[in-house]
């Protein structure tokens, strides 16, 4: 039965692999791009707290990413509320660099909820909220709609796991997934970021950070974990921990705080 899913999952993703090569066709009337924004106002704080030129770069940047990426969705249906909440997680960490593409990704596939190692999201072990592929699966992302919404809830604290996996993304697009985005970084903070980043996770690990332990797994989950609370709660970050949001200020060239 496991294989037998594995297989069906894998057709699925190789057909949307190939329909993500096309243009997504996105309607840009008026009465959309108002509903569009109605949602975003409701439902991103980010968004909100931008100004109104802010807000229409932010709508045109959303746009542009929901052009280019194809959104999926497995054992559910993609609504308007889903496509907003992706493509402003994949707006929010480039904000500060309006030209960026997410070369690295075509495709992008929800599941209602929680899933597993086997892409199963009924049954036993599922706690997996979102992954970025690699491998057959490489330009594909996966994602947990229940984590999506948590994400922008007023109840999420200092997480957003869409968020999070988008970064995994930007740090992957120099080549290696090391928690050093490269393409981001001037290369003369590289070795300040990881002596920093080296500190931050001695002290989680010896209990004196409020950072999420998930972080000392390795360099590249100490990007995504802390970038989460730098744009999720960026006072209480820029309080916390003044140096690293300096340097996730240069790094994303934007201070949310």
């Amino acid at each position: 039965m496991t294989i037998l899913f594995i297989s069906v999952t894998i057709m699925i993703i190789a057909c949307c692999l190939l329909l993500g090569k096309r243009k997504n066709s996105i309607d840009k009337s008026s009465n959309t791009v108002r509903d569009y924004a109605k949602i975003l106002n409701r439902e991103v704080l980010f968004y909100q707290n931008l100004d109104t030129v802010g807000k229409s770069r932010f709508m045109r940047l959303v746009i542009a990413f929901l052009e280019e990426t194809r959104i999926e969705g497995v054992g559910t249906e993609i609504t308007d509320l889903d496509r907003m909440l992706i493509a402003s997680s994949a707006v929010i960490p480039i904000f500060g660099f309006p030209d960026w593409k997410y070369k690295n990704l075509s495709n992008i596939v929800l599941y209602p909820d929680t899933f597993n190692t086997d892409f199963q999201f009924e049954g036993e072990s599922r706690n997996i909220l979102g992954m970025v592929g690699s491998g057959f699966m490489n330009g594909q992302m996966l994602l947990s709609r229940l984590a999506l919404l948590r994400g922008f809830s007023t109840t999420s604290g200092k997480e957003n796991t869409a968020i999070h996996e988008f970064v995994h993304l930007l740090d992957k697009s120099d080549g290696a997934t090391d928690g050093i985005p490269e393409n981001l970084l001037p290369h003369q903070y590289a070795t300040p970021w990881l002596k920093m980043m080296h500190k931050e996770m001695n002290a989680i690990e010896a209990g004196h950070s409020d950072i999420n332990p998930y972080a000392i797994t390795n360099e590249a989950e100490f990007l995504a974990v802390t970038t989460e609370y730098f744009f999720e709660k960026p006072e209480k970050f820029q309080k916390m921990h003044p140096e690293l949001y300096e340097m996730l200020s240069r790094i994303f060239a934007q201070s949310p705080g």
